[in-house]
C-alpha cells in the first residue's frame, strides 16, 4: 500500500500566528492519517508534484513510498 506524506501549510500558518507547535506533517496510508513533527522513510520514495490532480486534502506536492514509515510527534526544542 502506498503511503503519502505532505506538509500542511495551514497548520504552519496557524502555528506561526498562535505560537503553537502542532504537527505539520500528514502521513496518509489508506484511510488513516497520522500527524507528526518528524517522519523517517525506511526505503525508496519519490516526490510528486501534481498541480492538476491534487490530493483530496488539496496538497499538490507530496512524498510517496511503499516502505515503512516511522513518525515522531514531539515538537523540536525551541532555541
Amino acid at each position: 500500500m502506498i503511503t503519502r506524506i505532505h506538509v500542511n501549510q495551514h497548520v504552519i500558518r496557524r502555528n506561526h500566528k498562535t505560537g503553537e507547535r502542532e504537527p505539520v506533517l500528514t502521513v496518509k496510508r489508506g484511510r488513516q492519517n497520522t500527524y507528526a513533527h518528524e517522519v523517517e522513510i525506511l526505503g525508496p520514495s519519490k516526490v510528486v508534484y501534481s498541480p492538476d490532480k491534487p490530493l483530496s486534502c488539496g496538497a499538490k506536492v507530496w512524498i510517496e513510498t511503499e516502505a515503512s514509515v516511522e513518525t515522531k510527534r514531539t515538537p523540536p526544542e525551541r532555541g
